[in-house]
């Protein structure tokens, strides 16, 4: 593989909640910063890791650049109900961190999709209900909003859970589609929309790789990720000893 340094090795995650996202944390932070997109969208939201991921990376990089996260935030049958603590947690850390360039639509995604023009979404993330009929519709849907040239990311791709259809979709795309897989975590599938802007050095990498060069790929974010976690419990841990330390001296 040629020699790439990923951005995400500096990165360190504001937002951090329970959530299988948290796998591909580094990647989704790069695929911002290597493809500046200037309108993003993302479909089913729930605690924000992915979503908080991707406007870090649009501050840090200074790109010029708009966000979208669609959710109800009441939840769905594979979910269960959401508590309403879930949205204003959302809400609160978008406010805080990102105002000016972050929209919290609470509305079902069939409702949204006329506000996007054809063609305009630079990356689009799916990761809704996660039955076959649902993961399909909302690709059919949505991917006529997808710019020339758009990333589109699937998540769950791996999960082999009941009712869950995402991976049966993704086998399908795969024969019609430039596309990459993770495979690590749940799973993430990269989508690539033809025509538009000349490949980036990570796009280079995902769609135009030997299958060396793809593996190693592979290998290199399953490394982040997990050098990412040792941090981060690192200062857990760190936290935990001063926090005991001080209430002996206490």
């Amino acid at each position: 593989m040629p020699v790439y340094l990923p951005l995400s090795l500096d990165f360190e995650a504001r937002h951090i909640v329970l959530s299988t996202w948290i796998d591909h944390m580094p990647f989704g932070y790069d695929i911002v910063a290597a493809i500046r997109p200037r309108l993003i969208v993302e479909l089913g939201t729930y605690s924000g890791l992915s979503f908080f991921t991707f406007c870090q990376a649009v501050q840090e990089h200074g790109i010029e650049s708009t966000a979208y996260a669609v959710d109800t935030w009441e939840g769905d049958e594979h979910t269960g109900a959401y508590d309403e603590e879930i949205f204003s947690k959302v809400r609160d850390h978008a406010r805080e961190h990102y105002r000016g360039f972050t929209y919290l639509l609470r509305m079902r995604f069939d409702d949204a999709v006329a506000q996007y023009d054809d063609e305009s979404i630079e990356l689009l993330h799916i990761d809704g209900l996660h039955t076959y009929q649902a993961v399909k519709h909302d690709f059919d849907t949505w991917y006529p909003k997808l710019a020339p040239g758009g990333i589109l990311l699937f998540h769950d791709i791996e999960a082999r859970l009941p009712d869950y259809g995402v991976r049966n979709l993704w086998d399908e795309l795969q024969q019609q589609h430039d596309t990459f897989t993770f495979r690590h975590g749940y799973g993430l599938g990269v989508l690539r929309k033809p025509g538009g802007r000349s490949l980036t050095e990570l796009e280079q990498l995902l769609f135009e790789g030997n299958d060396e060069t793809s593996e190693r790929l592979r290998r290199l974010y399953v490394h982040l990720s997990k050098s990412h976690e040792a941090v981060r419990r690192d200062k857990r841990l760190r936290k935990e000893l001063e926090l005991r330390q001080a209430q002996d001296q206490g």
